[in-house]
């Protein structure tokens, strides 16, 4: 099945859906709005000509201040069929009146989005809703800030032990 001939299925079924057509990538990217992230998957998954079975990765992305946007993006395959989407939700960066948007958590459809969700939680500072155990995957709970985040300054010690080297013990 072509990417096509994907999106004119998803299409018939949800309105609100583009395609990137500005990236100069080998594969087309499907852009879906952030709240209707889980609908979407959903009908992925059980719709018997798509069946989107394997969730390979979901990737976090910061755009930065001068886009103010973030991105999560969700590269998906059918095992059965051989074919691959991969799609992306695109939101306002937080602001310090305004919070992230929460995006809608897909660890009901596909067990594995558990580790990729905490991980873009932990990271990038993104709240899934509806995670059965969001909480940080790499760094230890009481860590401050997300470091793959632009606007992130790392703390200059944690429990003692230096994290950044300019504030550490000269070593010669």
């Amino acid at each position: 099945m072509t990417f096509q001939e994907i999106v004119e299925i998803i299409v018939s079924r949800f309105e609100h859906i583009k395609i990137d057509t500005d990236l100069k990538s080998p594969q087309p990217i499907l852009i879906v709005p952030v709240e209707e992230i889980a609908g979407i998957c959903q009908f992925l998954h059980e719709d018997d000509r798509l069946y989107f079975d394997y969730l390979a990765c979901i990737t976090a992305i910061d755009n930065g201040p001068g886009l103010a946007t973030m991105e999560v993006i969700y590269n998906l395959t059918s095992i059965p069929y051989g074919h691959d989407l991969m799609m992306k939700a695109m939101f306002p960066r937080n602001t310090p009146d305004q919070p992230l948007p929460p995006v809608p958590s897909v660890t009901h459809i596909w067990r594995t989005a558990d580790w990729h969700e905490r991980e873009a939680f932990d990271l990038m500072g993104i709240d899934f809703t509806g995670h059965p155990d969001q909480r940080r995957i790499l760094l230890p709970e009481d860590w401050e800030g997300h470091p793959l985040r632009k606007d992130y300054a790392a703390q200059n010690r944690y429990h003692g032990i230096y994290v950044k080297y300019e504030d550490g013990p000269k070593l010669d």
